[in-house]
Order: C-alpha cells, then structure tokens, then sequence
C-alpha cells in the first residue's frame, strides 16, 4: 500500500512577539489556520533505505530537508527497519511564511503512522515534531489553533468564520532567523494586540484582529509588501497581513469567489505568484490509499 498525502499551507492570522528565551527562540501568541493551497506527498514502502525526489530541484533531496528528517526520525522513534521512497510535488513556495516546509514534515510523520498501523501516539508524533521546527507540531494538531510558547503549545479554537484567502506570494525570499534577529521588541507592545481572553469571548474578525508584530522588520525592508497590503484592501479584501515572517501576504475575503475576483484585478508583470484558498477550520481528509 501507498498513500497520497494533500500538505497544507498554513497563515498566521494574528502573531505577537512576546520576549525573547534563553534558548535563543521566541515566545509567540498566535492564531494559525492551515489553508486549501498544498504541497502533494506520494509515501511507497520500501525494504531498502529512505530516499527523497523533488518536483523542484533546487531543493535539497538529503537531510538538509525535513521531509527526509522527519521519516528518519519516525523510524528511529518506533525502532522499526524498513524504508520509505518518499516523492514531494512543490506548490507552496519555498521561505514565504506559509510553513511549507513544516508541512511536510508534519505530513510524513502522520503518512508513516498510518502506514505502520499507528505505532505512535499524537503525543509522540508531536515530540517528533517539535524537534524538528517549530510550526511542526500544529500541522501534526490539524485544527485552527491559538499557539503559544515557540508555537507549539496548542489550544484548538473554533471561532474562525468560513472565509477564503488570496495569498500574494513575491519572488524574493526571507530568512526568519534574520527576521527574528532584527526584531526591536520594545515596539511590539501596541494596543492592537488580540489577547486570549477577549478571543475567548468572541469570533475572529479581520478588521479586528489581523495583527503581525514581523512586519514591523520585513515590512521596511521590502515596501513592496505594503504596496501589495494596499491592494488587496483597495480590491475589497477584509482585511490584510504578512503570513508569519514573510513575505507572502494574504487578504481575506468572504469567499473563494470574491477572492478570485480580486485575483484577476492586481497587476501582472511583477512575478508575484498569487493563491486562492479556502481557510481550513474544520476537518479535511488529506490521507489517501493508493
């Protein structure tokens, strides 16, 4: 048996910089809500070793991926033998704050736990995944979550309406690590911030709520971005932020149609690869048997 396995991207739909740790991360405050644009991952059992093919090769096909890594560590974490021919098809972009990369480790650990017949609980899984990224854990949970410490302690929340998403993803990368680095924490303290307890008593609201302390650096050094924020609310959006440490931004609409719509108006030329998609707040079958 082989699995076909759909890995979500994911936005961040409001995140606060809370301090710096001794261990040189962050601690967060985030509502993450995975999205209806996906990586694709083909799983085949193999007898011999675990091997990685790319549909974009200027990925890294050896442990400098975290596909590879997380297989290994599932096999090591369940002291099974046996391998795994894993193929990874490429639709979210690479460094664009849509955690593509955490999916996919998040996708291999759940893809090898059902192939195995369960062998490790959530828990474990989430262990796993911690160890390997920060954003693992909450594609492993599969709930729009409200996170907190470095992103992995997570509370499931229901409060998020059906609404759709037009992700503009531009050419350019980012490094989170510099994004982080640059950080001037003393003016991330602004009223704006959501807070657990008014989330609590309330559902998610756009004009409310969208909030990214992380633009505070990407933002300046590629203005771009808010050329591209002033779209998106220009074309009828609810709202607009930077997904994460950027620089993908993305708009909310009330639905798929209306983000379409608002897709087709922006301007072409410019190399931004634009994304429609549905906000994933209820359960999404994304493991097939093939």
């Amino acid at each position: 048996m082989a699995l076909r396995i759909l890995s979500p991207a994911k936005v961040n739909l409001f995140l606060c910089v809370l301090g710096r740790r001794p261990d040189g991360y962050h601690d967060l405050f985030s509502l993450m809500c995975r999205i209806g644009l996906y990586d694709e991952i083909l799983l085949n059992p193999t007898s011999a070793d675990i091997t990685l093919t790319c549909s974009d090769p200027a990925l890294p096909v050896d442990d400098g991926n975290l596909a590879l890594r997380a297989a290994r560590r599932f096999f090591e974490a369940c002291a099974r033998r046996g391998g795994v021919a894993i193929h990874l098809t490429k639709r979210i972009p690479v460094a664009a704050g849509l955690g593509g990369g955490s999916s996919n480790a998040a996708s291999v650990l759940l893809g090898l736990n059902h192939l195995h017949r369960a062998p490790l609980s959530l828990d474990r899984l989430m262990a796993i995944g911690k160890s390997l990224g920060a954003d693992v854990p909450f594609f492993l949970f599969q709930s729009p979550a409200l996170a907190s410490g470095i992103g992995d302690r997570l509370e499931a929340f229901a409060g998020i309406p059906p609404l759709a998403a037009l992700v503009v993803s531009p050419t350019f990368a980012v490094s989170t690590r510099m994004v982080y680095q640059n950080l001037n924490l003393r003016l991330t303290n602004r009223p704006k911030r959501p807070t657990r307890a008014h989330l609590k008593k309330s559902v998610f609201a756009p004009d409310l709520h969208l909030y990214n302390d992380l633009e505070a650096v990407t933002l300046a050094w590629h203005p771009e971005l808010v050329a591209i924020k002033n779209l998106l609310t220009g074309q009828g959006a609810l709202g607009s932020l930077m997904s994460g440490s950027g620089p993908s931004v993305f708009g909310l609409f009330p639905d798929l149609e209306a983000a379409h719509k608002a897709a087709d108006t922006l301007p072409m030329g410019r190399g931004w690869r634009l994304f429609c998609a549905g906000l994933l707040t209820g359960p999404t079958p994304l493991i097939c048997e093939i």
